[in-house]
């Protein structure tokens, strides 16, 4: 099995483990993508398309208001998913974009195959159900740390949760991330480990 098919499988066992028949279908829809540094794969007011798993790099999913200030709302890195979830799976135009960070790899499924795949493998439709309610869980805990964490406390919250993340993402979508001007991060990592 190739180590990208290996490594989706280990994440899809550890939602809700799957049969052999089952596997082989969910992982029969999966085909390679590669984009380049900086390539949006999601544009607001398009329907996302697809859902990816990341091989290698990192993307982030970002938002501007209406005064064209942008929010960086999730980062996406190797062995999660990715991509816009609302608009694959609702099928409406996305409020998001979704971008590469650095040159990146994955696994991508079209919502045509995945709806497919579903309908026919009760374990796989399950198994989805429980990923997206996983995801829904973080959102929750992240609006909780908007509206009640200090920036600082935000900080050290991702922090937690992706120890890694510092050596992985740029400073200033880590900036707009928890809320804090990118022209101060530095200051601002540095009164953290204080």
């Amino acid at each position: 099995m190739h180590s990208s098919l290996l490594r989706l499988k280990q994440l899809v066992q550890a939602i809700h483990p799957l049969s052999e028949q089952e596997w082989t279908a969910f992982s029969g829809i999966w085909h390679p993508y590669s984009a380049k540094r900086k390539e949006i794969l999601t544009v607001a007011n398009q329907q996302e398309n697809y859902l990816y798993f990341v091989v290698e790099g990192v993307q982030h999913v970002y938002y501007f208001d209406d005064q064209n200030r942008e929010a960086t709302l999730i980062f996406s890195y190797p062995s999660s998913f990715g991509g816009v979830v609302d608009s694959f799976m609702l099928r409406h135009a996305s409020r998001y974009y979704y971008e590469t960070l650095t040159t990146s790899s994955f696994l991508r499924a079209s919502y045509t195959d995945l709806e497919t795949v579903m309908r026919h493998n009760r374990g796989v439709e399950t198994m989805v159900r429980l990923g997206i309610t996983g995801a829904l869980s973080g959102v929750l805990e992240r609006l909780v740390e908007l509206q009640c964490y200090s920036s600082a406390d935000k900080f050290r919250k991702l922090l937690q949760r992706s120890p890694h993340i510092l050596q992985l993402v740029p400073h200033k979508y880590l900036a707009r991330y928890i809320g804090v001007d990118p022209t101060n991060f530095s200051k601002f990592i540095n009164s953290i480990k204080a």
